[in-house]
């Protein structure tokens, strides 16, 4: 469990980010795909954190959005030392966060599940 101090930058870098592909990125394989930024977790040294985000979309679409997003890696890191107040801001790296996916795929296969019972008769 990260401490109170890392937990809140950890929170402020994700809003920063979220906020910059919102509004000053002009990549359009970021700015149309449906991109969230789930959770970043900063090294307790403050040099590196790892940004969780998913893409709505399809296999092509996530990996086209996770190589974009490492190319705009220097110009967000970039971005976020004129934005965020801490001595050195970490460097990123962007994980894909495939929980979301996950949680999708187990709630369709849960609407499949036939809950009849053996005879035909609903349960």
């Amino acid at each position: 469990m990260p401490s109170r101090r890392i937990a809140r930058i950890n929170g402020l870098i994700r809003e920063e980010i979220a906020e910059l592909l919102r509004r000053e990125v002009k990549d359009a394989a970021l700015t149309d795909a449906l991109i969230s930024i789930t959770e970043v977790e900063t090294s307790p040294d403050l040099r590196n954190a790892r940004v969780f985000f998913s893409v709505y979309g399809d296999d092509e679409q996530v990996r086209q959005a996770q190589l974009h997003l490492e190319r705009a890696g220097g110009f967000l890191h970039r971005q976020l030392m004129g934005r965020v107040e801490l001595r050195q801001v970490p460097r990123l790296e962007f994980v894909l966060d495939e929980s979301i996916a996950r949680g999708d795929r187990i709630m369709q296969l849960m609407r499949g599940i036939d809950t009849s019972s053996p005879d035909g008769q609903p349960a």
